[in-house]
């Protein structure tokens, strides 16, 4: 078994392992006061959300002791993004993966330790959407760069990076004319989880499968470029039915 496999078997064992424990000690009704009303529905549902913010707890406590502002997390998670396009560029998904994950993890830290300190503002908040675009376009980036001998893959990278910029856009545009839009199925998180995994298993499914490297990277984007594209023309409808055709006399 390939080594990378048999980590992420690990981690996924210590995860599974943890939730479990939470289960057991989680309320169900209790609700979480740092959890932020602008995150829209997670396709994996509440439990999983709270177990993961459960399960970085102390680490967050740590960070706080720190001082660790929650701009420095803005940029990490940008930094772990041109981390993973660069792996990727470089032909290794199993590092662009970690990065993809890393850089997930770090943008929950920075809302988080936000709202403890009591900090949460309009600049924080446009500084974390901002730099998370900045990411995703590392990511795509270096995706682009891996798949460059393959022109299907090239264009499904770019439908997809495409499609992610105008889920976040027709959200953020929608939320300037006073409508609040957080439905569709291919949101960040979504779609971190999507790459992320491809990432690290695409060289275990080539091999099983007997196919070359980046099949299965090639499939989830695919799905990925479909779903961005289908939630932001859903969105554009959705919003767009909710606007005054004219402005009020």
């Amino acid at each position: 078994m390939r080594p990378d496999l048999i980590g992420l078997l690990v981690a996924l064992g210590l995860c599974l392992g943890s939730m479990g424990i939470f289960r057991l000690r989680h309320d169900p009704a209790s609700q979480d006061p740092l959890e932020s009303k602008q995150r829209g529905t997670f396709v994996l549902g509440s439990f999983v959300r709270s177990w993961f913010y459960w399960f970085i707890h102390p680490l967050v406590r740590l960070a706080l002791r720190a001082r660790l502002s929650p701009t420095f997390f803005n940029l990490l998670g940008a930094g772990f993004g041109a981390a993973a396009g660069l792996a990727f560029g470089l032909g290794r998904p199993v590092l662009g993966g970690w990065g993809i994950f890393l850089g997930g993890a770090a943008d929950v830290f920075d809302g988080r330790i936000a709202r403890t300190r009591g900090i949460a503002s309009p600049k924080g908040a446009f500084l974390d959407s901002s730099l998370d675009r900045f990411a995703e376009v590392g990511v795509f980036a270096g995706l682009a760069v891996y798949f460059q001998d393959r022109p299907f893959e090239v264009l499904m990278v770019a439908l997809a990076l495409g499609g992610s910029l105008l889920v976040s856009y027709t959200r953020a545009r929608g939320e300037s004319q006073g409508i609040v839009c957080k439905v569709g199925i291919m949101q960040r998180a979504e779609r971190l989880l999507l790459l992320g995994f491809a990432g690290l298993l695409d060289p275990s499914v080539g091999q099983w499968l007997g196919k070359p490297p980046g099949t299965l990277l090639g499939w989830v984007i695919t799905v990925i470029a479909v779903g961005t594209l289908a939630t932001a023309v859903f969105r554009t409808v959705w919003i767009a039915k909710r606007l005054p055709n004219s402005e009020p006399d």
